[in-house]
Order: structure tokens, then sequence, then C-alpha cells
């Protein structure tokens, strides 16, 4: 009922930047929240940033913490993850999650790969 894309993902060196957006199609109005997730190399997922479709409540990981932010555009159809003083431990590969009234949905994924 709901599907997502990413995209964004890419090589980049320590301490730069990259921006990731995570497009929403199907009935994008059952949903209330979405979020950003990684999964590093020999890793467990773990949820990195989570904002409300409508509204400012935002929540992150310790981990990235004054490093990212996570926004929406103003109809909730569009997520981006903001990623900046990036470090070698942020190399990943990145999920666009919904949840919604219906479920949970899932994107297929993009690399980040962060080099020392």
């Amino acid at each position: 009922q709901v599907q997502l894309v990413e995209s964004g993902g890419g090589l980049v060196q320590a301490g730069g930047s990259l921006r990731l957006s995570c497009a929403a199609s199907g009935n994008i109005f059952s949903i209330n929240s979405m979020a950003w997730h990684r999964q590093g190399p020999g890793k467990q997922r773990e949820l990195v940033a989570v904002i409300s479709r409508i509204g400012s409540s935002t929540r992150y990981a310790d981990s990235v913490k004054g490093r990212f932010t996570i926004s929406r555009d103003n109809a909730g159809a569009m997520v981006f993850l903001q990623m900046n003083s990036l470090k070698p431990e942020d190399t990943a590969v990145y999920y666009c999650n919904a949840l919604g009234s219906q479920g949970a949905y899932w994107g297929q994924g993009t690399q980040v790969t962060v080099s020392s």
C-alpha cells in the first residue's frame, strides 16, 4: 500500500556530508511516522532517526545526535537525512521506513560508505 524509494547514497571521505532522500508513494496519508535505519557490515539493523509525518517531533540515536538531521517535505511524501561530519563507523546500508495504520513499510536501501 506504501512504496518507498531511497536515493543519495555514495562514497564520501570522513568529515564530509551526504543527504539521503526517500520518496513515498501510495497511501501516504496512512503514514504516522517515517524513519531511517541502517545496517553496517556484520551488525544488526538499528534506528538512526524518526520524524512524524505531520509535525516537528524528531528523535535520534545517540551516535548521530548533533551530526544528522531528519526532515520531511510539507506533504509528508518525502523524508530526508542530512548527514554531516561523517565517520567511517557510519558506513552502512541505510533504509527508509514508514509506520502507518496498515503496517510498516521498507525501502530497498542505499549504500553509504565513509572512507578514512
